[in-house]
């Protein structure tokens, strides 16, 4: 199937679904295709096609750097922020009823961008990121503004092994009154990781409980990694 809109249809949702709950993170397997991938990294060094570029060592959040696409994102990525965001929504907002929050997310992305627009929020947050050799990203989360969608996206763009090593995707949660929890997890070209944005409910004996999450990339042993980034909510 070569249809990107397609291939995020047909994911098996109920078990993303379940994964998403009993983990705090799915992952979709083979989402792009090499060609895909190959386009995405093409595009990292014309600058016409970004709005920022942030080095992030001299900001103390890793070593490496990232860039943030300008509008109109390309193709596959608006792609996957169009198809991916109506089958999120339906488990985000479980989620903030679960921890009973007020804030409920429309069905559709024009929608969730709407309402950042009522709040400021209206550059584009899609990214690409880029390490070399040496290269980690620090612990973090990707909050732009008063309006943060749940869930967001990694895509793997380069191939481990041959064009790189090290660089695992990093999970952490820290649990009320508990020591954190983390996990890293390996990553093939086209592989995507859906994972929470800053926190999840997890189900305790006294009903619903908040976990904080936070995200990031261990060290590159070697060669160079490129990823994609896909949150949902724009930026102030």
């Amino acid at each position: 199937m070569d249809n990107l809109t397609d291939r995020i249809e047909d994911l098996d949702w109920t078990a993303i679904a379940a994964a998403l709950d009993e983990r705090g993170y799915a992952t979709a397997r083979g989402l792009l295709t090499g060609a895909e991938c190959k386009e995405l990294i093409a595009l990292y060094d014309d600058e016409r096609r970004f709005r920022k570029r942030v080095e992030m060592e001299r900001l103390r959040f890793g070593v490496g750097e990232y860039k943030y696409f300008a509008a109109p994102l390309p193709q596959t990525v608006q792609q996957m922020r169009t198809a991916f965001y109506p089958r999120l929504a339906p488990i985000a907002n479980r989620w903030v009823t679960n921890l009973r929050e007020a804030q409920l997310f429309p069905p559709a992305l024009d929608g969730l961008l709407a309402l950042c627009r009522e709040h400021g929020q209206t550059r584009p947050t899609p990214l690409l990121l880029r390490y070399e050799a040496g290269g980690y990203n620090c612990l973090h989360q990707d909050l732009y503004g008063e309006v943060a969608f749940p869930l967001q996206i990694t895509c793997a763009l380069s191939r481990p092994g041959s064009e790189y090593s090290g660089g695992e995707f990093l999970l952490v949660e820290q649990r009320p009154r508990s020591q954190s929890r983390g996990e890293a997890i390996a990553l093939e070209q086209g592989d995507a990781i859906i994972f929470p944005n800053r926190h999840r409910p997890v189900r305790g004996a006294r009903g619903y409980y908040r976990v904080s999450v936070r995200h990031g990339v261990s060290r590159i042993h070697r060669g160079v990694r490129l990823s994609l980034g896909v949150i949902f909510h724009d930026a102030r």
